[in-house]
């Protein structure tokens, strides 16, 4: 396997021990880069900013925010669901961009990847405070993105479903045939894209030979979603 070039990059990966963390973390260290990995659910307001301040110069952030996601009707759906949803995946992710990005600015170069997710771009039933939570996110990344291009700063996001992961896919919900047959049903590919075919997208995106894709979101989930 040809991992991606990530010699001499300093990468700062969030709640590593959750969602995509544990195999980003793995194959950002085979490609070359140093790792900082931190655990931390960045839910308390001063929390991104610091865990920015301790990290030092970075080259890349990458922004993995993952929360179980209610399976709550619509009607059903009550304030704190809502708020939980964004108080883990949004404002963390406006507070670690709005911290990052003045030393990027200044270096006039860096990195920001957003570890999203697919169900902002497909209806999903039952799911209506975690899609929404999602969405922000990528609308978001892209006007971000769009706005910091000129600074030789690349912000972008993956929109994954249907992704091999143990927050969202563990190990029982993968053996329920029920299940099996969803993924035959309403995955194109036919089957869970693998952790390592997502992240060794996610190391590319992280590279110089992804300079040229600014505020875009890339769906990986098997053709899902587009």
């Amino acid at each position: 396997m040809a991992y991606p070039d990530l010699a001499g990059k300093r990468i700062l990966l969030t709640q590593a021990d959750v969602f995509m963390g544990p195999v980003l973390e793995d194959t950002l260290k085979h490609s070359g880069a140093e790792v900082l990995s931190s655990a931390a659910t960045l839910v308390e307001p001063d929390a991104a900013r610091e865990l920015i301040e301790q990290s030092g110069e970075l080259d890349v952030l990458v922004i993995n925010l993952g929360v179980p996601a209610p399976s709550t009707a619509a009607d059903k759906a009550d304030d704190v669901e809502w708020r939980q949803m964004f108080d883990h995946m949004v404002d963390p992710l406006q507070r670690l961009v709005r911290s990052v990005l003045p030393g990027m600015i200044e270096r006039q170069r860096g990195k920001i990847l957003l570890m999203g997710s697919a169900s902002a771009l497909r209806g999903m039933k039952r799911a209506s405070s975690y899609s929404a939570a999602r969405g922000a996110q990528l609308a978001y990344i892209r006007a971000v993105g769009v706005e910091v291009a000129k600074h030789n700063i690349q912000v972008n996001a993956i929109a994954q479903n249907f992704v091999d992961n143990p927050t969202y896919f563990p190990a029982e919900i993968q053996q329920n045939p029920a299940f099996q047959e969803r993924v035959k049903r309403e995955v194109p590919l036919g089957r869970l894209v693998s952790a390592e075919e997502d992240a060794m997208f996610a190391a590319y995106l992280c590279s110089d030979a992804a300079n040229c894709f600014v505020g875009q979101v890339f769906p990986v989930c098997g053709g899902w979603a587009d």
